[in-house]
């Protein structure tokens, strides 16, 4: 009576719990499956909650054949989507608790900018140009705005390649430009 219908529940947790272990190991876009850039367990939650619904998901829509291929790709789909959408609470619920700005490596960030592992400076730096300032280390990375040539900025930190350097605005990193196109004050 039980028998087919718990051992269906049994694989698709099973798969779901596999599929997890894979998402949380997958590269992502910030951090990882569990390593928003700032604090609480909101993503962690997210990505459990989404990889259960996305496997069960997975788990009805997929064919009788491919049940545990559709649960597992529901899975690690369901999983990153809950984690996205709980890092993202966790960031505005710390920004709304220091004015718009979370604290993450030792460094104050604007709620739009992404925390990255950075080298430590305190020096002011000239744009050579006019340059775009972004989200993240990253020409892909959201553009949120730009310097103008000439602009004498604080640069907070840079990325270990030396690459990308976090554009200060009263001790908050507020976007990052790249290295190629400033010097050193």
């Amino acid at each position: 009576m039980f028998g087919k219908k718990t051992k269906t529940i049994t694989l698709t947790i099973g798969a779901a719990a596999a599929a997890l272990s894979m998402a949380a190991a997958a590269p992502q876009a910030s951090a990882g499956v569990v390593g928003c850039k700032a604090s609480g367990s909101k993503q962690e939650v997210g990505a459990v909650l989404g990889g259960l619904l996305g496997g069960l998901a997975g788990n009805k829509i997929a064919g009788k054949g491919d049940r545990g291929t559709g649960t597992a790709i529901g899975a690690v789909v369901g999983a990153g989507a809950g984690s996205a959408v709980g890092c993202k609470m966790q960031k505005s619920e710390a920004a709304k608790e220091v004015g718009g700005i979370y604290k993450s490596g030792g460094y104050r960030y604007a709620q739009t900018v992404h925390a990255e592992p950075l080298v430590k400076m305190d020096h002011k730096y000239v744009t050579r140009s006019t340059v775009n300032l972004r989200a993240a280390s990253s020409t892909r990375a959201e553009r949120l705005g730009a310097v103008s040539s000439g602009t004498t900025f604080q640069a907070l930190g840079r990325t270990g390649d030396g690459q990308w350097i976090l554009v200060g605005q009263d001790g908050v990193g507020v976007g990052y430009v790249s290295s190629a196109y400033v010097y050193r004050a």
